[in-house]
């Protein structure tokens, strides 16, 4: 599975997190695109809709094994994804700022 590391993600890169609602309403990464790994597959349209036409779907979770299994799944659909090493633990751990919807300091539940 290819993996990226959270301090090698600049910040222009696409990022979707695949946490559930109440992880996501906690705190997540101001830019990301939000999809819940138990809605992916209906909502699988949105991810298509919003994503870089030729760009790379950074994929993110807490800690990174729901992320690597929607990585992996994307990559069998033919779209350049990455897991996100270590999820949202590592992205607070390193200072990467965690905001709640209303842009307020949020943290990972």
């Amino acid at each position: 599975m290819p993996t990226v590391e959270v301090t090698d993600l600049k910040d222009d890169d696409f990022l979707l997190d695949v946490r559930e609602d109440d992880e996501w309403q906690a705190g997540h990464a101001e830019k990301a695109l939000h999809i819940p790994i138990s809605d992916f597959v209906a909502r699988y349209g949105e991810l298509t809709e919003a994503a870089p036409q030729d760009g790379r779907v950074h994929v993110i979770c807490r800690s990174g094994g729901r992320s690597a299994q929607v990585a992996m799944y994307l990559v069998q659909q033919g779209i350049d994804a990455v897991n996100v090493d270590g999820g949202m633990q590592v992205w607070a751990a390193v200072g990467r700022p965690v905001v709640t919807d209303e842009g307020q300091p949020g943290f990972v539940l």
